[in-house]
């Protein structure tokens, strides 16, 4: 959440500052889906031990808060950008024949993985916007330089975060993270997953309230 903040303060206008804090709030709705991942993938301490109580916490809410509204405007912190309404001639395009089909695309895929497959959550999860992603891709071309650009980015600045959690509690992944049931790959001390995971959020998650509000992003590097 001070990242959050931080960002929130020097974004360069309302629009933006609208823009982060809608997707925000969808965003901590996913929040509610952490008794799909404890203990499946991970038992995280909580306050009061809601997690392991109940596999719901308050954290996961403020969590997907926080990390929601980053993913849609790390890009248009670091780039100057703009946002252009599409006219109806582009909204009826052959290509959004697929625009509602591409939005849900990312919860049907989780579910379909996930009751299908004998897969980790946390790999449905990551397969599921991936998957999405590329969908979205292919009904907003348009939008695919702010969706890789905000993958990476959105990638650096977890990996940093994820690097102050280990400084500040040394053993934290290892008693947290079932490493057993993933890959147990780490990174810098870092789960594999867990870095799978914020790239293919970035790269979804980026594109997600201009593909919703059908709006365009021009931005010049």
């Amino acid at each position: 959440m001070a990242i959050w903040l931080v960002i929130y303060f020097f974004l360069g206008s309302k629009d933006k500052k609208r823009e982060m804090f809608l997707t925000s709030i969808w965003t901590s709705v996913f929040g509610l889906t952490e008794p799909i991942f404890v203990p499946e993938y991970w038992a995280p301490p909580s306050l009061f031990n809601l997690a392991l109580k109940t596999g719901f916490d308050i954290e996961s809410i403020i969590f997907s808060f926080g990390i929601g509204g980053i993913a849609v405007v790390l890009y248009e912190m670091i780039f100057r950008t703009k946002h252009i309404s599409m006219s109806l001639k582009e909204r009826h395009s052959a290509r959004h024949h697929f625009h509602l089909p591409a939005l849900l695309s990312a919860p049907v895929l989780f579910v379909l993985f996930y009751f299908l497959t004998a897969l980790n959550p946390i790999y449905s999860a990551i397969l599921a916007m991936a998957i999405s992603g590329i969908i979205t891709w292919y009904c907003r071309p348009d939008l695919k330089k702010k969706m890789i650009v905000s993958a990476f980015l959105f990638l650096a600045l977890y990996f940093f975060y994820f690097l102050t959690l280990i400084a500040i509690s040394p053993g934290y992944v290892e008693r947290v993270w079932d490493l057993g049931v993933i890959s147990g790959i780490l990174i810098a001390g870092i789960p594999l997953e867990e870095l799978l995971f914020a790239l293919s959020f970035g790269f979804l998650w980026s594109s997600v309230y201009e593909h919703v509000k059908w709006r365009k992003t021009t931005s010049t590097f």
